[in-house]
């Protein structure tokens, strides 16, 4: 029964591994793309060929990137993890 107990706690921690994989994976090409794309995007649309305006807008896009990945790995701290609750009832 302990080893049942191992097994699942094993599985949930490569799960949150993996998940933890994902959106890491998912914030580095939003890194990549976001600014580069809202630069040219903002160059020719937004601000007419104003290159300053236009990395001053890529800027800002990457910084938005950056404390939405804050904002969501703060809030991955504080959820309680399913071993450490099922510790807790025994």
């Amino acid at each position: 029964m302990s080893t049942a107990k191992v097994a699942a706690g094993k599985l949930n921690e490569d799960a949150a591994a993996s998940g933890q994989l994902a959106k890491l994976v998912f914030f580095s090409l939003s890194l990549g793309i976001i600014p580069i794309s809202s630069y040219f995007a903002s160059m020719k649309y937004l601000w007419n060929g104003n290159a300053t305006y236009a990395a001053l807008t890529a800027v800002v896009g990457a910084n938005v990137v950056l404390v939405a990945y804050i904002i969501t790995s703060i809030l991955d701290d504080k959820r309680p993890t399913a071993p450490a609750e099922s510790k807790k009832t025994q």
